[in-house]
């Protein structure tokens, strides 16, 4: 097997949170490949966590980015390309939430409110990040974007509620962002991972119940690692990957192709 070689390539990770997110797992694997990493956190809570983990890497740099706000995505890319000279290869999207309320009970008593703020972080913040960073994409010859979602976009999770219908409209968005940078020599593909323990996943009513049950029921009879989700990102992003684009890449242990 062709060892994957990212060296002098810069890699954007979004969604940092601890060293439990996948998104950091994702960018352990970018780095142990040569890629310089960039990464993004929200909020003066989540700064610390994101610093010391950087400072394990020598050479990344992170930035503040709250991405319910356009003039903040607009700074993040100015001074990306400014430290970068004007160049971006990979672009990692793990942003997701959605208030506690609406992960559980009715979905059909989803607020507005909720909804509105559920689909503008998870899903409409890939619009808005590409359309930052495909400048940056372009001017590097193309490169490749990354974003996560989970099967309840396809399939009715208990409790997962609005944030099915979130991953549903990334997926969608995945799609149709694939289709119009495929020009620019940029691909755009999701990862949809099992349930793995993350910060926000703990948010989710019955959460265990679902890790056990998916345990006992995939192919692999187990719930999948962190670092295997990592892997298939860096899969997607390296040369091996030129030619897929606009695509799902399920890493869930073979449980999407159960009918239980």
């Amino acid at each position: 097997m062709r060892p994957i070689d990212l060296s002098g390539k810069t890699a954007l990770v979004t969604g940092v949170a601890n060293q439990r997110s996948l998104s950091w797992a994702i960018a352990e694997a970018l780095s142990d490949a040569g890629a310089r990493l960039i990464l993004t956190y929200q909020g003066d809570r989540l700064e610390k966590n994101v610093v010391d983990l950087a400072a394990s890497r020598p050479g990344t740099l992170t930035y503040s980015c709250d991405v319910t706000k356009d003039v903040e995505i607009y700074a993040l890319f100015q001074r990306l390309g400014a430290a970068t000279g004007g160049t971006l290869d990979v672009m990692i999207h793990s942003i997701a939430f959605a208030r506690r309320e609406d992960l559980g009970g009715d979905f059909r008593k989803t607020s507005r409110e909720g909804w509105h703020l559920a689909l503008d972080i998870s899903a409409f913040s890939l619009v808005a990040l590409t359309n930052g960073a495909a400048p940056l994409l372009s001017a590097a010859g193309g490169g490749s974007i990354v974003s996560l979602t989970f099967q309840a976009s396809q399939r009715v999770f208990p409790n997962y509620n609005v944030m099915g219908s979130a991953k549903a409209a990334l997926e969608n968005a995945t799609r149709q962002l694939a289709y119009e940078l495929g020009p620019m020599n940029v691909r755009v593909n999701a990862v949809s991972a099992g349930p793995v323990p993350t910060l926000s996943a703990r948010g989710i009513h019955g959460f265990t119940h679902m890790t056990k049950h998916h345990e006992k029921m995939s192919p692999l009879r187990r719930n999948v690692e962190p670092r295997e989700v990592a892997d298939a990102a860096l899969f997607l992003c390296s040369p091996l990957a030129s030619g897929i684009t606009g695509t799902t890449l399920y890493v869930d242990t073979g449980y999407h192709i159960m009918g239980v």
